[in-house]
């Protein structure tokens, strides 16, 4: 469930919906990389050729909506895409309240084992599923802007049908919840109990307390400060 309550065993979220990008006034060069719809309205460049200009000449990926399914299926691909043209850093900005938990692990363990060096930024609102893509990049390289928020907290999700399939789907909910309190406090260097004890609830977190907590290693103000080699 996110934190607009809509259900789904997912790490909830917080935070306004995103609007999409300006519409396209010509249709973009033809490219190898992992493309999305063209835009051929004639008002302002699409937000669609925008993300494949940062794609391919910034080797930047943002993310800017709910953690699903849609979202896997079109990162995961450019990101591998990436790692297949140069050994380059990779920059994820996660701008998202979250969405579905199984989401946020596929994309983590994608970016955790390819070979380019990513390193994620946390821009805007970072909760739930995406802490668990922030945490994707070893501390060192996971960054925040000054004004982010940052929330973690325990999935939460919703069953209904016979007694025996509620009770599964609650362990594997229980399961999940594990599974992120053991990433996020080996990520972070926490105790595992701290984590559950902070995560029973929302556990909000600004930019400067989210290094301390080890989410992030430091504040940037540009990203100039990310190198480029």
């Amino acid at each position: 469930m996110n934190a607009r309550g809509h259900a789904a065993v997912s790490i909830a979220e917080a935070g306004p919906r995103r609007r999409r990008g300006l519409e396209e006034d010509e249709p973009d060069e033809p490219c190898d990389a992992p493309c999305g719809e063209q835009d051929s309205s004639e008002r302002g460049p699409s937000g669609d050729r925008i993300a494949m200009d940062l794609l391919r000449h910034g080797r930047t990926i943002v993310i800017s909506e709910e953690v699903s399914c849609k979202l896997t299926s079109r990162l995961i691909p450019q990101i591998l895409w990436l790692d297949m043209q140069s050994r380059a850093p990779i920059r994820v900005l996660v701008n998202t309240p979250g969405g579905a938990a199984d989401d946020g692990f596929a994309i983590h363990d994608v970016i955790k084992c390819i070979k380019a060096p990513v390193w994620t930024i946390a821009a805007g609102l970072t909760a739930s599923a995406g802490t668990i893509i922030l945490l994707a990049a070893p501390r060192e390289r996971r960054l925040t802007f000054p004004n982010t928020r940052l929330m973690i907290h325990q999935p939460a999700g919703g069953a209904q049908g016979q007694a025996s399939d509620i009770e599964i789907t609650a362990n594997e909910i229980v399961k999940l919840r594990r599974r992120a309190n053991d990433l996020i406090a080996r990520e972070c260097g926490l105790a595992v109990e701290q984590v559950e004890k902070d995560t029973r609830r929302d556990h909000w977190l600004d930019a400067a307390e989210a290094c301390t907590y080890g989410l992030c290693s430091r504040v940037i103000a540009s990203l100039a400060e990310i190198p480029v080699k």
